[in-house]
C-alpha cells in the first residue's frame, strides 16, 4: 500500500496498535526496531495530512469571510 492511499483513521489505528504492542512488551529487538520505523512514517504522514486539512480549512474561511 502506498502511503499516499493511506487514510489518516487507519494511519492512527495502526500507530495504536504499534503503542499496545511496545506498552505490553509484545516485540522482540528486531520488531521493536521495524514497528519504531513504521510508526515514524505514520506519525510523519497524519502531521502531513492534519497540515493539509488545516490549510484547506484555512482557505474555506478565508473564502467565505471574502463574500
Amino acid at each position: 500500500m502506498m502511503e499516499e492511499e493511506i487514510k489518516y483513521e487507519y494511519a492512527v489505528k495502526e500507530l495504536e496498535a504499534i503503542v499496545r504492542c511496545m506498552e505490553n512488551d509484545e516485540l522482540d529487538i528486531d520488531s521493536l526496531a521495524a514497528q519504531l520505523k513504521r510508526a515514524q512514517q505514520l506519525v510523519t504522514l497524519c502531521k502531513e495530512k492534519l497540515a493539509c486539512a488545516d490549510k484547506q480549512i484555512n482557505e474555506l474561511l478565508e473564502q467565505g469571510n471574502e463574500k
